[in-house]
């Protein structure tokens, strides 16, 4: 148990995992410190621990957005650029809002959900200040607005260098190291969505996106993906059978580029269940997302028997590929599913490549 809700800090809950890899190898793992229960509403910090040894040992919990505050921050998504300054700069972009909103519908005005950005010089030790981007990063006509969660990328093909965060209905991103940053709108909105660069620009663009499935488009309880590029138009949403987002709001997944070498291979993470948030799983995709032909359960005895058991283990989830060409992973754990104040917590696992293929011929 990397975040332990109920046992640490004085969170009741941590939800909402991010994991990077920072210079030299450092990994840091994000997620929301829900205080006083596991809502999404209320007093909740983003907080983060580092580790130096790829994942073996990490350091006490540090709170990066939200000390001294009663207010929600969430939705931690980042993205490293390893050109910034002598050890690079983490990017931490963030969902803001008022701590006394007890329900998205009060959420019905633009600005009431905000985009915050902080940044670390030094591999996650210190912080800067949260600005707030919602001016220029927030369509005028959104209300409820979220980034990510989870990371962005650094690009190697489209403009080198390129700083990319996926967000609601659309992709931020900065060609100039963070200076400044633009969006541009996907073509039939979105929702909380992963991005990869792709390999093959023939099919439609540089990049594909994958999101669990918005209001309109959850009656096939899958994840859903789309290709384009930035700036630029964007397909529409086609439905990803074999990557499930259960129930009918759906569940996030995450989205990691492995390898740009041949054969190219892209992991998600998510829920192999339609109806539950339960059986995480990791699939294998050598085609940008598009088939997902190998997967491999993250945890065995990963039952969805709801009535037989107590804790769920699945729902939100990162990843990041280590220094020691592992994956470490991050994924939610309800302790108690039959309490709807059961504490909430983030597990950490660690696989490599020959572990996922289980012997599947590639």
């Amino acid at each position: 148990m990397l975040f332990d809700g109920g046992n640490e800090a004085g969170y009741h809950s941590f939800r909402i995992p991010s994991i990077i890899k920072a210079k030299d190898g450092v990994l840091l793992a994000f997620c929301e410190g829900r205080k006083n229960g596991p809502t999404d509403y209320g007093d909740i910090d983003v907080v983060c621990k580092r580790s130096t040894d790829n994942g073996i040992t990490w350091s006490s919990l540090k709170i990066v957005a939200g000390q001294n505050s009663t207010d929600t921050w969430g939705n931690p998504t980042t993205v490293f650029d390893p050109t910034k300054g002598t050890n690079g700069r983490v990017w931490l972009f963030m969902s803001w809002n008022l701590g006394s909103f007890t329900d998205m519908s009060q959420m019905n005005y633009w600005g009431a959900r905000r985009v915050k950005i902080t940044y670390s010089d030094d591999n996650g030790v210190t912080w800067s200040t949260p600005t707030d981007a919602t001016e220029t990063l927030t369509p005028t006509y959104m209300k409820w607005d979220c980034v990510g969660p989870g990371i962005g990328i650094r690009t190697q093909f489209d403009h080198p260098g390129r700083l990319v965060i996926p967000a609601k209905d659309r992709n931020i991103y900065s060609d100039d190291k963070g200076s400044t940053w633009t969006y541009t709108l996907l073509p039939a909105g979105g929702s909380e969505g992963t991005i990869i660069e792709k390999m093959n620009q023939n099919e439609g663009g540089w990049y594909a996106r994958i999101d669990r499935p918005g209001s309109s488009l959850q009656e096939n309880r899958t994840h859903i993906r789309s290709v384009g590029n930035l700036p630029g138009t964007w397909s529409s949403w086609a439905y990803i059978s074999q990557l499930p987002s259960p129930g009918t709001g759906g569940c996030e997944g995450s989205l990691l580029r492995y390898n740009t070498d041949s054969p190219h291979r892209t992991l998600f993470i998510g829920p192999n269940s339609t109806d539950k948030r339960c059986d995480m799983n990791i699939w294998v995709s050598y085609n940008d997302g598009t088939t997902w032909p190998v997967h491999r359960s993250l945890i065995y005895y990963n039952t969805c028997d709801y009535a037989n058991i107590t804790a769920g283990r699945g729902g939100y989830s990162s990843m990041a590929k280590t220094a020691d060409y592992c994956v470490a992973a991050l994924t939610e754990l309800n302790e108690d599913l039959h309490v709807s104040t059961s504490n909430k917590s983030i597990e950490l696992h660690k696989f490599n490549l020959p572990w996922i293929l289980e012997n599947n011929p590639e």
